[in-house]
């Protein structure tokens, strides 16, 4: 059961989608290895708009996750990739129906 998520909003600078596209796919393995990250989802939600949708089974999870590798990756290259920082919203999960798998 997960209780908590994140949802961050990303906005590429001109020129630089591919880049952040390409980030977050790079994270992905990286995301695998957190055991209390049950769902997560990386979006192109417009031009160079995106989005980090993920889901934990508690407040325990979700601070690991944003004190891990992925926010690390994307700590070091938001400067370079990024309009502004991203957008950041700790979220409560109200009903949720996750993937039985990893799907790309």
């Amino acid at each position: 059961m997960v209780t908590k998520a994140l949802i961050v909003s990303l906005e590429a600078k001109p020129g630089k989608e591919q880049e952040v596209a390409d980030l977050l796919r790079a994270t992905r393995p990286l995301v695998d290895d957190e055991p209390q990250t049950v769902a997560w989802f990386a979006l192109c939600t417009g031009t160079s708009e995106f989005a980090i949708v993920d889901a934990f089974p508690d407040e325990a999870g979700r601070t690991a996750h944003l004190a891990g590798a992925v926010a690390a990756a994307l700590g070091k290259r938001a400067g370079d990739l990024l309009a502004w920082p991203p957008t950041i919203e700790p979220v409560d999960v109200v009903s949720a129906k996750l993937p039985d798998g990893p799907s790309d």
